[in-house]
């Protein structure tokens, strides 16, 4: 038995604990069958209609605007791209940030 099989992830999917093992086979099936999965920059797996927040200011190419860190960001869409989010600001349209600059609230 590894320490890999000790520790517990919370699906958020199902709502319960498993172990990490399980958590990684059915990341894989899920892989395998197309569904793409986005995680935050902590592994949070993101859903469309999260919430996110943006974890260190960012340069908006085209906008000359900044996204301080702590921006919430809300309702964002999934691209089919696992590196990408689509999302909704008062002032920057057609925003995509990368998963990896973002925490799900």
């Amino acid at each position: 038995m590894s320490a890999d099989d000790d520790d517990y992830v919370y699906d958020e999917e199902t709502g319960e604990w498993m172990s990490a093992a399980e958590h990684r086979a059915k990341l894989a099936a899920a892989a395998k069958d197309g569904e793409v999965v986005v995680r935050d920059s902590v592994g949070n797996v993101l859903a469309d209609g999260d919430q996110v927040t943006v974890i260190k200011d960012l340069e908006v190419k085209g906008a000359g605007q900044v996204i301080r860190r702590g921006t919430v960001i809300r309702s964002i869409r999934l691209t089919g791209d696992p590196q990408e989010i689509d999302c909704r600001h008062d002032t920057i349209r057609g925003l995509v940030l990368r998963a990896e600059f973002v925490k799900k609230r």
